[in-house]
């Protein structure tokens, strides 16, 4: 049998991380190794406890959890899942910026949250389509209208027609399945198709395939990706 999946919860809210600790507690493949109180506290720990998985709450008191979350990544030391409510979301794209592995909404099903622990712990990112249409927004706000063309961006001569196409509706939000089904193709030749597209690019997972097509402006709210 694997060993658990190691999990440090950071948020400054003792009830919600009694509630996720409740939560993971009754599963035999996830163990709770620690619990931090801010973000400088996740890091702290983290470095102690080498967590697999570092479940971050965006919006802590002093070190927020992107800053935290820079920190952690940078030194290797976990994979981090955001978790946001979206009372306030201008953290969000630094978040993914920073290396955030997936975000995960406070509210979301008991279920979801195991699920993304299991996910990012295998290597996986995960991105809610709620989260990508929240990034996809923000930046249209924040970008001038008549904003000139950027530079065509390094790499992106080295994907296939398909591929970009692929890329394009993994940036919109869309699944694997539902990519699959627009395109009328298997769900694995879809998944060969994004392994193809960050392998191309130099990107670690889809967090980042989606940050990257929108900071390089090649799709904006109501275009076709065709």
């Amino acid at each position: 049998m694997s060993a658990p999946v190691r999990v440090l919860l950071a948020d400054d809210q003792h009830l919600v991380r009694s509630g996720f600790r409740l939560i993971l507690s009754v599963e035999d493949d996830v163990e709770v190794v620690g619990e931090a109180v801010d973000g400088a506290d996740a890091v702290r720990q983290a470095r102690a406890l080498r967590p697999d998985v570092v479940l971050m709450d965006v919006q802590m008191p002093g070190t927020d959890g992107v800053e935290a979350t820079r920190q952690v990544v940078a030194e290797g030391l976990a994979k981090v899942v955001m978790l946001t409510t979206f009372d306030r979301d201008d953290y969000l794209f630094d978040a993914l910026a920073a290396g955030a592995s997936g975000f995960l909404l406070k509210n979301a099903d008991p279920d979801r949250l195991v699920e993304a622990v299991r996910a990012v712990a295998g290597g996986h990112a995960l991105l809610a389509p709620e989260v990508t249409l929240r990034v996809i927004e923000r930046m249209t706000r924040t970008a001038p209208e008549d904003r000139s063309p950027s530079p065509e961006p390094a790499g992106l001569r080295l994907l296939t027609d398909r591929e970009l196409e692929v890329l394009l509706l993994l940036a919109e939000g869309l699944s694997n399945a539902e990519i699959a089904g627009r395109l009328v193709v298997g769900e694995a030749t879809v998944k060969t198709h994004v392994s193809a597209c960050l392998a191309k690019l130099g990107l670690r997972d889809r967090v980042q395939a989606v940050v990257w097509v929108h900071q390089h402006g090649l799709l904006r709210p109501g275009e076709d990706p065709g």
